[in-house]
This record gives structure tokens, C-alpha cells and sequence, in this order.
């Protein structure tokens, strides 16, 4: 997924209200920039960390700037726009690039499933159960090499974890796909002391079929891609 425009070094100088950040450029300029990120973003959101900033002429958007990458100035970059796994996960989809769901025919995102929730994608085909991916982003390194989710309490995603279980023993497949937008990550955990809700629920989700699959990203200034797959730990 390349990015539009060309991304704009900065340095942070706050985030707040969680969806706004102030920063300030090379040329000495301080811009408000739009945080796409929910989470608590732990250790990302530090004064002083080098950043990278999306630049728009939108003019139905308030904000010029759109926070995305944050450069961790040892050769390794975090993303934090929310939105990028789906679309990279998209891309990769569509093209057949993920081998392990490479055998299914029809990607179909966003489809109506469960209590008033949309699957992030259905894959079908003619000769397989139907199988329901949810994907989740990964920003959170407290150890070094290992990702965790996550960042805070998400009752939304212990939600879908139980409308996975529910596609499981309705006879379908289905998948939790965490996608990990930092490029010094080796393995994957849960963050139990952070939601033990998630956890507990996510426990019982495996233990009823639910399958579960994590990859990483190749990032830079430039675009963010789907990289390779990282182990599960748990």
C-alpha cells in the first residue's frame, strides 16, 4: 500500500484528545496532524520521537497532515494509522500474496455478520467452507522483539472474537489475523495485564476452532506492504 503523498519528517510534540497530534516540521513550522489510532499507542506517543506525517489538499478534511509512521531512528519504524492492515491485507488478498488463504477464490471485504458488526473479509469458493478473517494492527513492543495485543482494553474486539467462535459452530472457517506494524517484532503474544478479558476470550475462541495467524510489515516513507509471517505465542 504506497501512500499518496510523498511522507514529511517531523518531530512529535503531543498527542491528545486521541485523535489529534502536534508537530513540529524540519522548517521549523508546528502543524496539527489527525492521529488515526484509538488505542493507548504505549510507546508511541512519546514528546520528542521522530515521526512521519502524510500530507493532504483535501478540502473536505480540517487537518492537512495525517500522522503515519513512527521512526524509531535505529532502523526500525512502527505505523500507526489503524485503517493500514486492512488495506495491505487487502492488497496481499487480492493478489493471492498470502499463501496460506491464497487457495480461495473470492475476497470480499466488509460483510454484514453476526450482531450489527461487518467482517473485515470473506473469503468463499465453491468447494470450501466459507471462511471469516477479522484483522487486528499490532503496535505494541514492550520486550524487545515481541509484539503484543493489546495497547489497551478492547471491548469491540473481545466482541468479535465471540462472533468468530459463532461462524465456527455455524460450520464455517474462521480467522484472527494480527497484522504487526513495527518491523522489530519477532513473535506475537497477548498483553493479558492489559485486557485479561480479551485473553480469557480469546482462549475460548481457539479452544472452539477459531484459527489464528500473524504476519509483519515492510515499512518505509514510502509505502507499507505485508511481509512475512511471525509464530504465535501464547
Amino acid at each position: 500500500m504506497k501512500f499518496s503523498q510523498p511522507l514529511i519528517p517531523a518531530t512529535l510534540l503531543r498527542r491528545y484528545k486521541r485523535f489529534l497530534a502536534d508537530a513540529l516540521l524540519d522548517d521549523g513550522t508546528e502543524v496539527t496532524a489527525h492521529c488515526a489510532n484509538p488505542g493507548s499507542m504505549m510507546g508511541l506517543k512519546d514528546d520528542g520521537l521522530r515521526i512521519w506525517l502524510e500530507p493532504n489538499d483535501d478540502p473536505k478534511k480540517k487537518l492537512k497532515y495525517g500522522w503515519r509512521l513512527v521512526d524509531h531512528q535505529n532502523g526500525h519504524m512502527t505505523g500507526v494509522d489503524t485503517s493500514v492492515p486492512n488495506r495491505a491485507l487487502r492488497a496481499a488478498l487480492m493478489a493471492h500474496e498470502v499463501p496460506e488463504l491464497a487457495d480461495y477464490v473470492t475476497v470480499r471485504p466488509e460483510v454484514k455478520y453476526g450482531q450489527n458488526s461487518r467482517i473485515d473479509f470473506l473469503l468463499t469458493d465453491t468447494d470450501k467452507p466459507d471462511l471469516y478473517v477479522e484483522v487486528k494492527s499490532v503496535t505494541l513492543l514492550r520486550t524487545p522483539t515481541m509484539a503484543e495485543f493489546p495497547d489497551s482494553v478492547t471491548t469491540r474486539g473481545t466482541k468479535h472474537l465471540a462472533e468468530l467462535t459463532e461462524m465456527v459452530r455455524q460450520g464455517h472457517r474462521a480467522l484472527m489475523f494480527y497484522l504487526v506494524q513495527r518491523t522489530d517484532a519477532e513473535f506475537v503474544t497477548l498483553a493479558d495485564d492489559i485486557d485479561p478479558t480479551y485473553a480469557t476470550a480469546f482462549d475460548q475462541a481457539v479452544d472452539a476452532g477459531v484459527e489464528v495467524m500473524a504476519y509483519d510489515c515492510q515499512i518505509s516513507p514510502e509505502e507499507i506492504s505485508l511481509g512475512k509471517p511471525l509464530p504465535f505465542r501464547r
